[in-house]
């Protein structure tokens, strides 16, 4: 049984900051990736950010404002955010996907208002 939880949602005013945190517990070995989802109201879910060995990868719209890291040790995965926008509202997924298969965390909703 994997568990995903995520922590490190809530308010942040335009060009604020938040730091998501996602640790994985369970049985899990060879990760093919980790990540971050979002969804907003009426849309469908979008890839924000993955990890896999040896590379990253980012949704257009957060490149050079989100950063996404992972600690092995701890099968932990962070999405640091930063110059956040009123459009990056959304509830944020963590991810990960094993060769075993894919397995998603309940979500954290990030609202960015002034």
């Amino acid at each position: 049984q994997v568990q995903l939880v995520e922590s490190g949602g809530g308010l942040a005013q335009p060009g604020g900051s938040l730091r998501l945190s996602c640790a994985a517990s369970g049985i899990i070995f060879s990760i093919r990736a980790m990540g971050w989802y979002r969804q907003a109201p009426g849309t469908q879910r979008e890839l924000v950010a993955t990890i896999s060995p040896g590379s990253t990868n980012y949704e257009d719209s957060v490149k050079g404002r989100f950063t996404i890291s992972r600690d092995k040790n701890k099968n932990t995965v962070y999405l640091q955010m930063n110059s956040l926008k009123p459009e990056d509202t959304a509830v944020y997924y963590c991810n990960l996907r094993l060769v075993a298969g894919e397995y998603w965390g309940q979500g954290t909703q990030v609202t960015v208002s002034s």
